[in-house]
């Protein structure tokens, strides 16, 4: 079978949680041929992967949102909408109304459009604004509002225009972008459509636009609400939503998703990996040393972190604090990151970049996570299976994994709420300071990881799932 795997923002050019669930996934079901197509931000990433693919992946596609910057349309076409197509538009561009994405679908892939921006050079969208003007925003300029709408579904036009590769089922690693791809392949080829949810994409996205400084206070709300009508697509349209764990569940089913759709599978880590690093011998010092995988970009909130452990030095003055992940990402945050160093003038602070986490993980003696948004966050699954105790923040599955679901086990680490740097200080010196609290929550970690969350378990309940559609089980739908 045929699997295509559709991503966005991440497999296979950044490392980390998604694109390393996806790279085990792939390579631990060689039974099955793999299609990555691929969503990145910038024309610059295309080719730049930072995974050997495996063998069984026998095609890549790639599309990049920046495209859009490069297409300028024709002015006055007039379409012709139907009232029901008019409809969607406007329930797009952020009016009332139902989204018939089939009908979106056919008329943008019609021959009807030289490029995707002629619609919005078109008669038709102009009316449409001015009507959603009206109703909306009476006291906004029109042109910023057709350059903010044009920036909005430009990508999205270009990227329902793209050539989806023919595939016998199609895996969304996402809703959003990635997912509309999902319920396209779907729409064209008649084959199922499955989404894994990690995150709450929509969640997400609403959290980074309120407090980005490139989005004007009103047209928040605009562009929040665009993003959550691209989920509205995945859910309506997927056979099965796969989410992690059961907090996501619940929020999925109040954005609107069919609660006999969802299944849950956990992420899950093989435990033989990290053996080494459990008998790995501590440095004989009197240094503590706090571990955080994580990437250096905003939804990681590193500066909470970096703001924790200034306080944390102060008590505990031989403490230091690893940051291990890759940092190009982003690397204007990761400037700011470098500059709330030196102004909190806080020594013991280490970028270390990309690393071999396992080569690290076995000097750490606590583990600390501070983001505001996470599903299952594959760094305290590895944090778990070293037998290491972690703070981290009341995001995703973090407080489930760490405290359990009333499982007879300890508890593995300490939770404490988002962007309170003080309340995560006060955790992160409670274990630097009780080597045998550390330990216990460090064993309650490996245990709960060796019952539930293993990488046989996650591959197993995969495979399941994909051979339920080997014979193209269209009566799903």
């Amino acid at each position: 079978m045929r699997i295509c795997i559709i991503a966005e923002g991440s497999y296979p050019y950044v490392t980390g949680g998604v694109s390393s669930w996806i790279h085990s996934l792939i390579t631990n079901i060689p039974e099955h041929e793999f299609v990555i197509f691929t969503i990145g931000a910038f024309e610059k990433q295309r080719g730049q992967f930072k995974y050997k693919l495996p063998s069984n992946v026998v095609e890549v596609k790639e599309i990049f949102l920046d495209a859009y910057m490069r297409e300028e349309g024709e002015w006055g076409h007039r379409f012709r909408l139907t009232a029901s197509e008019q409809e969607s538009f406007r329930a797009l561009l952020g009016g009332a109304g139902h989204m018939d994405w089939g009908g979106i679908f056919n008329l943008l892939r019609t021959k009807q459009f030289r490029v995707a921006a002629d619609f919005l050079m078109s008669k038709d969208y102009f009316d449409l604004l001015v009507e959603l003007c009206k109703e909306r925003y009476p006291q906004i300029p029109f042109t910023e509002m057709f350059w903010t709408v044009r920036s909005m579904v430009l990508p999205l036009f270009l990227s329902i225009r793209h050539d989806i590769p023919k595939a016998d089922l199609y895996h969304s690693v996402s809703t959003g972008y990635a997912g509309v791809i999902g319920a396209l392949g779907k729409h064209l080829y008649n084959k199922p459509y499955l989404l894994t949810e990690h995150g709450i994409y929509s969640r997400e996205r609403e959290e980074e636009i309120i407090k980005a400084g490139w989005v004007k206070g009103y047209f928040k709300d605009l562009w929040i609400d665009y993003f959550y009508r691209l989920s509205e697509c995945s859910y309506e349209s997927a056979n099965e939503v796969i989410t992690l764990f059961n907090r996501n569940r619940e929020i999925e089913i109040e954005l609107g998703c069919s609660p006999d759709k969802i299944k849950i599978i956990p992420n899950g880590v093989n435990l033989a990996d990290y053996e080494e690093v459990i008998q790995e011998k501590q440095p004989d010092d009197s240094i503590v040393r706090i571990g955080a995988i994580v990437r250096v970009v905003p939804i990681k909130d590193i500066k909470t972190m970096i703001q924790s452990f200034a306080l944390v030095k102060r008590d505990v003055p031989h403490a230091e604090l690893y940051i291990m992940g890759p940092s190009e990402e982003d690397e204007e945050y990761l400037t700011e990151c470098q500059q709330l160093v030196e102004t909190l003038q806080v020594e013991g602070i280490i970028f270390t970049g990309e690393v071999r986490i396992k080569e690290y993980l076995g000097r750490m003696d606590v583990m600390v996570l501070s983001s505001v948004s996470e599903g299952m966050p594959l760094a305290i699954l590895e944090g778990m299976a070293s037998s290491k105790p972690f703070v981290a923040t009341d995001v995703g599955s973090c407080r489930e994994l760490l405290q359990g679901m009333d499982d007879g086990i300890g508890p593995a680490g300490l939770i404490v709420p988002v962007m309170h740097y003080d309340q995560m200080a006060t955790a992160l010196i409670k274990l630097c300071k009780n080597k045998k609290l550390r330990e216990e929550m460090g064993r309650n970690g490996l245990e709960r990881a060796g019952k539930y969350y293993t990488r046989k378990q996650f591959i197993e309940s995969y495979q399941s799932l994909y051979g339920s559609y080997k014979e193209v089980n269209t009566w799903r739908v």
